[in-house]
């Protein structure tokens, strides 16, 4: 697993769809549902008629942990849900990156948040550890 301070990278080996399916099921275990989903590729294509390797944002929230998190400071929502990317570099090739996040305790400076996240961080480490 390859980290920035912002974000926690994984490479898989697989097809698209394959990724994309374990990583949903990855945090479908971690308790994380799917509030949103973005196709970047599509957007891409039919808005500016540019080709864009296959993308997709998912938006991942644990709601018990999302809970605490607004409990502590109600503004945390701006960096609600957590985006995870699966992106396509080549057939075959395919990295998971989200949002570390701790960063967002770092950012707001919060006791209660800061413990918070680093809860959200552990399962969406594990979340994207269990892929390859």
């Amino acid at each position: 697993m390859n980290e920035k301070s912002y974000t926690i990278i994984q490479s898989v080996a697989g097809t698209f769809d394959e990724v994309l399916t374990k990583v949903r099921q990855g945090l479908m275990q971690q308790g994380f549902g799917i509030l949103t989903e973005i196709d970047l590729s599509a957007t891409f294509k039919n808005k500016l008629n540019v080709a864009w390797p296959q993308t997709i944002v998912l938006g991942a929230c644990n709601p018990p942990l999302a809970h605490r998190a607004m409990l502590a400071d109600p503004n945390v929502s701006v960096f609600l849900p957590c985006n995870v990317v699966v992106r396509e570099h080549s057939p075959g090739s395919i990295e998971v990156a989200a949002i570390n996040p701790e960063i967002i305790g770092e950012v707001m400076q919060n006791k209660q948040l800061v413990e918070v996240v680093a809860e959200v961080s552990a399962k969406m480490r594990l979340a994207l550890n269990a892929l390859g």
